[in-house]
């Protein structure tokens, strides 16, 4: 387990078949961030009025395979590590807003542009989402 993941009792294994109801939450609102956009984990925290940014890439780790995962994101707009290619060709594909890297920058990747990609769910609410 890595520093970033919350202990083990912060998730409850569930029942065969059967997500946790805050991984359940966490997955919907994954569902709902439009293409060419992104939420952090502490905004979908922050949506969900519980848990933190822990809990939420704790769920995401376990369960978000089935959802565009791509689409939540560490804060600092930063490529998931591991998948960092994966995850550009979404965003390439989306057209989510990117920064070019510097030539310094590790593995000259770019990073996600979080001030125009960054989404607060505006539409959903106002079509009556979550």
């Amino acid at each position: 387990m890595s520093e970033e993941s919350p202990p083990a009792g912060d998730l409850p294994e569930p029942p065969a078949g059967e997500l946790p109801e805050y991984a359940e939450r966490v997955l919907e609102v994954a569902e709902l961030i439009p293409p060419g956009r992104v939420m952090t984990y502490g905004d979908v925290a922050e949506w969900l009025a519980e848990g933190g940014p822990r809990q939420v890439g704790r769920v995401m780790a376990l369960y978000g395979g089935a959802v565009p995962w791509w689409r939540v994101v560490r804060a600092d707009g930063a490529l998931l590590p591991g998948h960092e290619l994966e995850a550009l060709g979404h965003y390439r594909a989306e057209g989510t807003p990117l920064r070019q890297a510097g030539r310094s920058a590790d593995g000259h990747l770019p990073r996600i542009d979080m001030r125009r990609a960054r989404w607060d769910g505006e539409e959903a609410t106002q079509e009556g989402g979550t």
